[in-house]
Parts: C-alpha cells; structure tokens; sequence
C-alpha cells in the first residue's frame, strides 16, 4: 500500500499526521513531536502534504518540499467544512487530508525566506504606526485636561510640541514629567518606523517587481515591496478581476434566483494590501481635485457620480487589476496601454 496524501495539522511541539492510499484507505494516523517530523517525513516516498496557511506553514512548506514532497499549503477557512465533528489534532488532520485532496480547492502559493522577512517588516511598521496613532491620542486626550486642545494629526506634533513648550509655565511638575515620557516614547516610535521603512525602500529598489510596480499611480514603494512579496506567482490567478477579489476589492454578494444583489465590498481577503491599495486611490483623488489632468480624466468623471469613497475602492481595484498585469507580463505602467488612473 503505497502512501499517496498526508493531511499534517501543525503545533509548537506536538504535531498530527493523517495519511492515506490512492484509493482513500487510512494507513498513517499518528502524533509527532517536533524532532520526529523531518526524520518521519524523510522516511517516506515523495507525496502530497497538505497543510493550512498558518504560523509556521512556510518554514514546514520549505524543510518538506527539501525533501522532495509536494507542499500544498489550504486557508483553515477552506479547511473546517471538512471537519466532520468535534476539535482535535487527528480530525483537524484527517479534514487537511480530504480537503487537500479536492480538485476544486484553492491553494496559498509557497513563500520564500526573503519574501517573509519583507512582510515582517510590513507587519512591525504596520504595529508601531497603530502605537505612533495611540501614543499621539493619549497625548491629546491628557491636554486637553488641562484646557489645551492640540491639533488633530500625528503630522500636528510640531505643533503640539510648541503648544506644551508655550504653556510649560502654568502646567504642574509631575504633569510636564508625564507628558515628555509620552513625548520620548513618541519620538522613538517615530525613528524606529523610519528605521523599518528605510529597509524596506532599500529592498524595493533591488527587487525587479517592486519596481515595476511602483511605476503605478498610487502605488508607493511600500505598497509596491508589500504586493511583490505577498504575490509570490501572478498566475496562480487567471486574471486581474480574479487578483483584485482576492485581495477584498470586490462588493460582497447575496444574490438568488438570478437576481444579482451587490452591497458594499466584503472584510475577507488580504486587509493589509487593501488599505494600502485604498489610501494610494485617496492620494489620486486628493491631486485629481487640487490639480487634475487628463490622466485623472477617469477619477474625476466618477467623482461627479458617486462618493469619494465609494471612488476610491474602484481607483483601488483598478490599480490591483494593473498590478496583476504587469506582474504577469514583466512590463511597467504605460497610460496609453493600460489606462489612465
């Protein structure tokens, strides 16, 4: 009985393996602890492991596929509805084994090593500008105790730092000490987010995609390192529609009865790069309406129908179609050829 697909549910140290035959009969169901799976895994002939798309996929995607097997990695949404009852290892396995087996199932391409330390860095700046946001909040939650009432804004600091300096007179001891602890944390947070965006322009300029990509209206070098290192194969989507769905630019649908019913676009996909898809669209909007051209012609014509923000999405979906496009052709932005924002 010759090994075919193995189901492997993921853990810090204890790991489950569910095995099957070609024709679906059970012959490995067995618990593994951390030093055991490349040693289990390196025994066996070469088959198809599935497993879900969560901590530590990649890493156990990279050691297996080293040793010749085929890692297809599952989003665990696309995985429970083969859970037949109950929570645990084994039945979490068994689930990744029938749900990797199906024709129709959709598979989250394998990262490298280099493609994760970029995204890391795209989650920790991502962390320390939500702190950036905080720090600044609770500075003008605390002033405004006192009856100074600081500009909203975290590009207001300036400001904000002179408003505390005019009124250091009139403000008690131990409140000045309170406030420059949050004014030094503010300041650190501040370089250490330069910090991180430094290595990430740095790699966007050596990496061919992201500058491509860049070449995008709207499109920044950290919007353009962050889609370059989560795309890892622009086929694995048939075209820029299908691309932009993924990443959640796409209005959700409760439609029946061959009746089509659209509402506002859905949470699911990739929230990280539809932001930053979204915020890319709102700078077109902002120069659109300050300055306008004819390479704003679209933006603007939609201006007059719909809500800006309503515009947005749409500027946003059409620049991840564009992305898709040239990500899968090798070429750079072209107005002419594309169309302009």
């Amino acid at each position: 009985m010759q090994l075919t697909t193995i189901g492997f549910d993921l853990g810090k140290n204890v790991f489950q393996v569910h095995g099957v035959t070609a024709d679906g009969q059970v012959i490995v169901r067995k618990k593994l602890g951390r030093a055991e799976v490349l040693p289990f895994f390196r025994s066996l002939d070469p088959c198809l492991v599935g497993m879900e798309a969560c901590f530590s996929a990649h890493h156990w995607g990279r050691e297996l596929a080293a040793l010749g097997h085929q890692v297809k990695l599952m989003p665990p949404s696309y995985v429970k509805p083969y859970v037949k009852r109950g929570k645990n290892d084994a039945v979490d396995a068994e689930a990744i084994c029938e749900a990797v087996s199906r024709p129709t199932m959709r598979y989250v391409p394998l990262k490298s090593a280099e493609q994760q330390s970029v995204l890391m860095l795209h989650r920790i700046r991502d962390q320390l500008v939500r702190q950036r946001t905080s720090l600044y909040n609770a500075l003008r939650a605390h002033l405004s105790e006192v009856g100074i009432i600081a500009p909203p804004g975290v590009k207001r600091v300036p400001e904000l730092l002179q408003v505390v300096e005019a009124e250091r007179d009139r403000l008690p001891a131990l409140m000045l000490c309170a406030l420059e602890v949050l004014l030094r944390q503010l300041q650190e947070v501040k370089d250490r987010i330069r910090e991180v965006e430094q290595h990430i322009f740095g790699w966007a300029k050596t990496n061919d995609a992201a500058r491509r990509l860049a070449t995008i209206p709207g499109v920044g070098p950290v919007t353009a390192a962050a889609i370059a290192a989560t795309v890892t194969d622009p086929s694995h989507f048939k075209s820029g529609r299908q691309f932009a769905a993924w990443i959640g630019l796409v209005p959700r649908q409760n439609s029946s009865g061959g009746k089509d019913r659209l509402g506002s676009i859905s949470k699911m996909g990739d929230r990280y790069l539809r932001r930053l898809l979204v915020v890319g669209a709102t700078s077109i909007i902002r120069y659109a309406r300050t300055r306008g051209g004819p390479r704003q012609a679209w933006a603007m014509a939609l201006l007059e129908r719909r809500p800006a923000r309503l515009v947005s999405v749409a500027l946003a979906n059409k620049a991840a179609r564009i992305a898709w496009a040239i990500l899968t052709r090798g070429e750079v932005y072209r107005p002419g050829v594309a169309g302009a924002l």
